[in-house]
């Protein structure tokens, strides 16, 4: 990024089409990344206008400026000592009173501020009128209109960035003030703390924080003065301890002229959209029931979309490729054919195969989280979870399990207990992630045929089951204490938008084909090594070795070596376990996998590997982040002992009872 770039901060409360907007500014040009010492995802793009390039900084979503989580921290921290050259703060025009909180806590600050007001539409539906030429007035800070989900306002937004930046002499906002009967106060502490303030901190924002109780800003401040200045701070705070409320009740009290000046409300009575959705999408039953069709047929469309496509992969581009090296390579060495057709194309070949569903899968993924859906989903699950001791927004982390367990262990961050952030964390590895379900997907069909979209929604609800059931057996045992009360917003329902979705499939697709292209490929190429070594036969090699030795235990959930070795290297990347058995068996040269699979293993075998597969311990990835969040390896290994004992009980007991029938 050039030197000369604009720096712009895009903010704003969760839910308000901040992906949206970043997506439609920066399309490709963007990166992603971890804040410096964090695990909270930064997004950094760059877009330019009037031949002026600007670097377009996405900060976490949050509600306020306030010291009480990561995201919040980082925000702040970032407009203040990063000083960029504006700061877009991104609002739902639909609850513009909530969402005019966070713009009261950003106008003290010396940032530039721009109003981006998003959701026109929804707001429109919900039977408001909006005003926001006089918001803009009433502000004094410039105020464009959007429809990110429709490209509706963005040239006007990026042209607004272009001015304020080459025009910061004429910001004139109007900032909120704190009650009268606390303004004296306000000054005594300024005093106080005049010329003890952090660099880059404004003073007047540093007093309002203290007065707030802010715990990060009171412990800069003290770590600047003596014990003696610090305690007549101290004094003062601690005879005005109705502070906070001054502080706050200034600000509602601004943003409620702010309200009254620029929007009309609907008549008494009047139902919107997102009432009559709710009625059915949030209730207690109905709710759960929609929940579980919106599941069912996510994998009704995977397999009816996804498995024909897939197995013109596998047959027309993988089996072709590997039949075209082969004539190529007919003079080479075998052992060179071997390591191409075998190794190369046999493990990852099959494994590419995997894009179609995982195309389908984070499509729907995104489609629900786009439209608002996902918070409702949270809150008719919140029952589900108080079982286990927890509460909805433990469904939140747990929900993104489904695409990767590694961002649902990161994602438990928002969980304030640290108990339940634990159990939490102990319990996401059982959310079947996207690589877990396209093994299933891989499998499912060979042995089950037209059922396997049902055996696949018996298996996640399987999972879902042993989870509740783990999680109400160690908040017993393991993890005691008192459960939370759970409160979220469920922000109105809104139009998706294509192109956020199809951008957010692209990097995740993008990022499994390099894991295809190095993790998946050096494991395919080891297990090949393994399985001709040291005499070039598959049954006397290295890794028949260890297969025979762990098939003792296979044997239990009737497992030969093959597929106790393909779990093993699951450990890595639950792909490799379709890459190992695609190796051993030879796939694409006379049949695909699953034919061969179908035709080597009965029923009963087949359903216990997948049974086994969902509820195995996690891959290498997702049992360092454990460790991470959870502080201790000793957290990590009881997740993987943990997730062994059960994942092996229940094969032994799938395969007993499948053989019954």
């Amino acid at each position: 990024m050039s030197e000369k770039a604009h720096t712009v901060a895009l903010a704003g409360q969760p839910n308000v089409g901040k992906s949206t907007l970043f997506n439609l500014l920066t399309g490709m040009n963007q990166h992603v990344g971890n804040w410096p010492g964090k695990t909270i995802e930064q997004k950094v793009g760059s877009f330019t206008c009037n031949g002026n390039l600007y670097r377009l900084v996405d900060l976490p979503g949050t509600y306020s400026l306030t010291a009480n989580s990561v995201e919040e921290i980082i925000a702040r921290d970032f407009i203040i000592k990063e000083r960029p050259d504006v700061v877009v703060v991104l609002l739902d025009a639909a609850t513009l009173e909530h969402n005019l909180y966070l713009v009261a806590e950003l106008l003290p600050l010396p940032a530039p501020v721009i109003v981006a007001l998003n959701m026109m539409d929804v707001a429109e539906q919900e039977g408001l009128k909006i005003e926001p030429e006089v918001l803009e007035a009433a502000l004094g800070v410039r105020v464009v209109p959007m429809i990110a989900t429709k490209n509706v306002g963005t040239r006007e937004l990026v042209a607004a960035i272009d001015q304020v930046v080459h025009n910061t002499d004429q910001y004139a906002p109007k900032r909120p003030e704190i009650r009268a009967d606390h303004q004296q106060v306000l000054e005594e502490i300024e005093a106080l703390i005049a010329g003890y303030v952090p660099e880059a901190y404004p003073q007047d924002w540093v007093a309002l924080k203290l007065m707030e109780g802010d715990r990060e800003i009171t412990r800069l401040v003290r770590e600047q003065m003596d014990s003696e200045r610090w305690e007549k701070v101290h004094q003062v705070l601690r005879a005005h301890d109705d502070a906070l409320v001054a502080v706050a009740s200034g600000r509602y009290e601004w943003i409620g002229r702010m309200v009254r000046a620029a929007v009309t409300r609907p008549v008494a009575g009047q139902i919107g959209l997102t009432e009559r959705i709710d009625r059915w999408a949030a209730h207690p039953l109905w709710g759960l029931v929609i929940l579980a069709v919106i599941l069912g047929l996510a994998f009704w469309l995977t397999y009816s979309i996804g498995t024909p496509l897939q197995g013109w992969l596998d047959s027309a581009v993988v089996g072709g490729l590997a039949r075209l090296l082969s004539s190529l390579l007919a003079s080479a060495p075998l052992w060179l054919q071997g390591l191409i057709t075998d190794g190369a194309i046999g493990g990852v070949g099959t494994v590419i195969t995997f894009l179609p569903i995982l195309i389908i899968f984070f499509a729907i993924l995104g489609l629900l989280e786009d439209t608002g859906y996902m918070a409702r989903a949270a809150y008719v699950m919140d029952r589900f979870m108080h079982l286990m001791g927890l509460h909805g927004k433990s469904f939140l982390p747990l929900f993104l399990g489904f695409g990767c367990n590694v961002p649902a262990v990161m994602g438990t961050r928002v969980i304030e207990s640290r108990r339940a952030r634990l159990l939490t964390i102990m319990l996401a590895p059982l959310i079947p992630c996207a690589a877990r379900m396209t093994v299933v997907a891989f499998l499912a069909p060979a042995f089950f045929g037209r059922a396997a979209a049902l055996v696949s929604w018996g298996l996640v609800l399987l999972n879902l089951i042993v989870l509740a059931l783990a999680g109400v057996v160690l908040n017993r045992t393991v993890f005691k204490g008192e459960r939370a009360a759970f409160i979220m917003e469920l922000p109105l329902y809104h139009a998706p938008n294509g192109r956020t979705i199809g951008l957010a499939v692209w990097q995740h697709c993008l990022a499994f084909l390099k894991k295809a292209g190095s993790i998946i490929l050096a494991i395919s190429i080891l297990v090949w090594a393994l399985s001709v070594l040291p005499s070039g036969d598959l049954d006397s090699s290295i890794l028949a070795s260890i297969g025979h030795f762990l098939e003792p235990l296979g044997r239990l959930m009737g497992f030969d070596w093959r597929l106790m070795v393909a779990l093993l290297t699951s450990l890595v990347a639950k792909e490799n376990s379709i890459a190992t058995l695609g190796v051993l068996f030879g796939a694409g040269e006379q049949a695909g996998l699953p034919e061969l699979m179908a035709a080597n293993f009965a029923l009963p075998t087949g359903l216990a590997f997948l049974v086994v597969q969902m509820l195995f311990i996690p891959c290498a990835a997702s049992v360092a982040v454990i460790r991470q969040e959870a502080g201790s390896w000793q957290w990590a290994l009881f997740n993987v002992a943990l997730l062994l004992g059960i994942s092996l009980a229940a094969g032994a007991l799938t395969y007993r009872l499948a053989g019954l029938l």
